[in-house]
């Protein structure tokens, strides 16, 4: 069962490159989220959680780097924002990988929620300024 559906209505910033990385992102967590609280073996969860995480670093820079070609004046806060959420993801990571954490069901809404906060009140901020 997906954790997450991505809606034009409700994440769609209509920057072109921005929903398709989100879609795809929304699939990764999705497949992420469905090991992690199917049974589905460490190691599984461990890659899938890498290539997420892989995944969003790269989704974060691609953005930041178009919001700052553009000059969008509101980048600092954005670019907090995703440094905070890779420093929590990062964490859990390196935890994940020692055997002290596991990918659970709190940590899928974790995301879910800084996603359902963020894209609506960050990367719809944007639109304008990318568009331009």
């Amino acid at each position: 069962m997906s954790l997450i559906t991505w809606t034009a209505s409700q994440y769609g910033t209509n920057v072109g490159f921005a929903d398709e990385e989100h879609r795809i992102l929304f699939d990764k967590l999705n497949k992420l989220y469905d090991l992690a609280t199917g049974g589905a073996e460490r190691s599984a969860v461990g890659a899938q959680l890498d290539d997420l995480i892989a995944y969003v670093v790269d989704h974060f820079a691609h953005e930041e780097k178009e919001m700052q070609a553009k000059g969008f004046e509101g980048y600092p806060a954005h670019k907090m924002e995703h440094d905070a959420l890779v420093g929590i993801c990062a964490g859990l990571q390196t935890k994940f990988h020692a055997g002290e954490a596991d990918v659970t069901e709190e940590v899928g809404q974790m995301v879910k929620g800084w996603l359902d906060s963020h894209i609506p009140t960050f990367d719809m901020a944007y639109a304008g300024a990318l568009n331009s």
